[in-house]
């Protein structure tokens, strides 16, 4: 071999894992059932995600969770994420609050997540959260505060990271956009607690990709679904190019689940076209092809 192709040989191979490397590092995955978790592998996703009260079950004794813990680690896909943190009756604001009993629930969740290696755990919880009708917001916001410097304490030997969820302003009267939710992370005070962006939430509050940026490392993980509909990529051709080049721009490399419908219709035998395979297949390379991955 000459010299020259020796050194045009090295000049591609450079080039291809310089390539390589420029590729975000984001993992693609979705809100369902475990049951569903061996064809979501087959389908190319990396990791799914779950409810806190059906899959962490905090309610239950140590005893008790052991069978759900078993079938749990036995998941063809890890379980990256919960949702759904807090139940509605665990009140965390207004004049009468639950905040002892929210945080007993939630130091258990953090714990049993860190069993199966859970990254992170969606503190969206608007019926928990949200403040009573009439009562001052600041005052909420505050009490909000208050409950999560507390956790942060309690589960500051986990592994696990609880990230903030702002929702939109139909499901949440306080914390509705990135940049106010980064706010309250610097706020508490605790590296245990972070922020989620969820691209629905965004779009709806009309929030741009620059809060991404402004948010920089808070950022642990993410939602996606279309604005129409809050369907799952792909259906309607919304481009999140610009979520994701911000994302890209911090050096995110966290998950981004679907937490959106899966648009089906019933056939008169009692099937669901076009299959949810299909439906995955879309969204997955939607989103892999904004993301430039």
């Amino acid at each position: 071999m000459t010299t020259l192709v020796a050194a045009g040989l090295t000049g591609v191979a450079h080039r291809t894992l310089a390539a390589e490397a420029a590729k975000p590092k984001f993992l693609f995955g979705a809100c369902q059932g475990l049951d569903r978790a061996a064809k979501m592998k087959a389908a190319g996703f990396d990791f799914i995600e779950l409810g806190v009260g059906g899959t962490l079950r905090p309610r239950d004794t140590d005893e008790a969770f052991k069978p759900q813990l078993d079938k749990l680690l036995a998941s063809p896909l890890p379980i990256r994420s919960c949702n759904g943190f807090l139940p509605g009756e665990l009140k965390l604001t207004g004049p009468n609050t639950r905040q002892e009993e929210a945080l007993a629930y939630a130091e258990k969740a953090c714990r049993r997540a860190d069993l199966i290696n859970m990254v992170t755990i969606v503190f969206g919880s608007s019926g928990a959260r949200n403040a009573p009708e009439g009562f001052d917001i600041e005052k909420a916001k505050e009490q909000f505060i208050d409950f999560c410097r507390k956790l942060g304490d309690r589960i500051a030997d986990c592994k696990v990271t609880v990230v903030l969820e702002p929702l939109n302003k139909k499901e949440a009267n306080y914390l509705r956009t990135v940049l106010e939710g980064a706010e309250m992370v610097d706020a508490i005070g605790k590296p245990r607690i972070q922020l989620l962006g969820d691209f629905y939430h965004m779009r709806c509050e009309k929030e741009t990709a620059d809060s991404f940026r402004k948010a920089g490392a808070k950022i642990r993980h993410c939602h996606i679904a279309e604005l129409n509909g809050r369907v799952c990529p792909g259906t309607h051709g919304e481009d999140f190019s610009d979520y994701f080049t911000a994302l890209r721009d911090i050096g995110y490399e966290g998950g981004i689940s679907c937490e959106c419908g899966w648009p089906q219709k019933k056939q008169s035998d009692g099937t669901r076209t076009p299959p949810i395979e299909e439906l995955w297949a879309k969204a997955l390379d939607t989103m892999k092809k904004q993301a430039g991955c």
